[in-house]
């Protein structure tokens, strides 16, 4: 029976002569931090844990009423607004998340819904940091409750000229 060969450089040069693809003449950082950049150590309730990113997923958690960001694809720009997901609604063939986006603009708020699945393009959503300005349901309710008091003045006086106009000039139109 052979014996192992001695070790070089802190790798084990097996019996049968191979070294599990390790190069041997590379500086030992070097192959060090190889592995460091395919390998990530993460901890999760306490444990830690060795993960491969070669094989890893990307795999994201939401709820209705997480806080998330909506790059969305404008005119020729990329732009991010705040959102909240609304729902979830699961249809058979394409699982869709509803969100609602707002957006501040020249005009007032302008709240828009949109439906986000694998068919949806030019928008990405990801979560909200715990450090992020995060959308209340009050801050979101009073600046509705102005764009509808807006929105109502606007209406009054569009009212208000019409009947000034059959007032006044009724007698001209028949």
């Amino acid at each position: 029976m052979r014996q192992r060969k001695p070790h070089h450089r802190g790798v084990t040069i097996l019996p049968n002569g191979k070294n599990n693809n390790i190069n041997l003449n590379a500086p030992q950082g070097v192959m060090e931090n190889r592995k460091m950049e395919d390998k990530r150590i993460i901890e999760i309730n306490g444990v830690k844990l060795e993960v491969d990113l070669r094989n890893a997923k990307r795999i994201d958690e939401f709820k209705v009423g997480d806080n998330v960001k909506v790059l969305a694809k404008e005119h020729s720009n990329f732009e991010i607004h705040p959102g909240v997901i609304i729902d979830f609604v699961e249809f058979k063939n394409l699982p869709t998340i509803q969100i609602a986006v707002f957006k501040n603009s020249y005009f007032g708020v302008i709240l828009e819904f949109i439906n986000f699945n694998s068919k949806t393009e030019g928008i990405e959503i990801t979560q909200c940091s715990k450090h992020e300005l995060k959308l209340e349901k009050t801050k979101v309710i009073d600046k509705l409750n102005m764009e509808i008091e807006k929105k109502e003045t606007e209406l009054l006086e569009i009212k208000n000229k019409k009947d000034y106009l059959l007032k006044h000039f009724e007698k001209y139109f028949n």
